[in-house]
């Protein structure tokens, strides 16, 4: 059977660690009022979309968002450590002004092909690229049709939207290539078995206004 699925890939709400500039990672903050508002908002703009299915990572600020973005609605919500964010180490936790003028930090938002993550001893971009991407081939390997709901996070969502439209990991953070994502934006992707993968829309924020 032909596969023809469409995704909808959403950033968690606003949280805390957001409105408080610190590096949040495979750390975990709750969603704000203003986060709470936003994953409302997102679940009204997709009201009438049919999904089969509902997929977050593991940290709990996805969760509580893909939770308020299905409503009473009755899809099955499960869990996928392969959407989780990109694991900053020791940097998470502490303030995003206290690392900016850190060599690796800089390396880390500009040149994605040489950042090691060595100072934190945390997860390359290469590590990133690898488990989204597997965690996409998952979900793809038990659905064959049908509306897929996937809730995760700024850097993982940033790198697997851009590289299924056709970027590379090393680049994907070029001009050009990708955006930082808004919390609770829609970007909607297409797949078949024919066409591979198709980006419909990227960061659209009109039901947030």
């Amino acid at each position: 059977m032909k596969k023809q699925l469409t995704f909808y890939f959403i950033r968690h709400g606003r949280t805390v660690w957001n409105e408080q500039s610190l590096m949040q990672g495979h750390g975990d903050s709750p969603l704000t009022e203003q986060g709470v508002s936003g994953a409302q908002k997102t679940g009204v703009a997709l009201k009438q979309v049919p999904f089969v299915a509902a997929y977050s990572s593991l940290l709990p600020r996805t969760i509580a968002t893909a939770r308020h973005i299905i409503g009473e609605r009755s899809i099955p919500l499960f869990q996928h450590q392969g959407l989780n964010e990109q694991y900053f180490g020791s940097w998470e936790g502490q303030w995003v002004e206290s690392l900016c003028n850190h060599p690796e930090f800089k390396q880390m938002l500009t040149d994605p092909a040489n950042y090691k993550a060595e100072s934190n001893g945390g997860e390359t971009y290469k590590m990133l690229a690898e488990r989204a991407m597997n965690a996409l081939r998952d979900i793809i390997k038990i659905h064959d049709a049908g509306n897929i709901l996937i809730v995760s996070h700024g850097h993982t969502l940033r790198l697997l939207i851009a590289l299924l439209n056709g970027a590379t990991w090393q680049n994907h953070r070029e001009e050009g290539k990708s955006v930082s994502l808004l919390n609770s934006a829609i970007s909607v992707v297409r797949y078949d078995d024919e066409n591979g993968f198709m980006v419909e829309k990227v960061n659209d924020e009109e039901h947030l206004k």
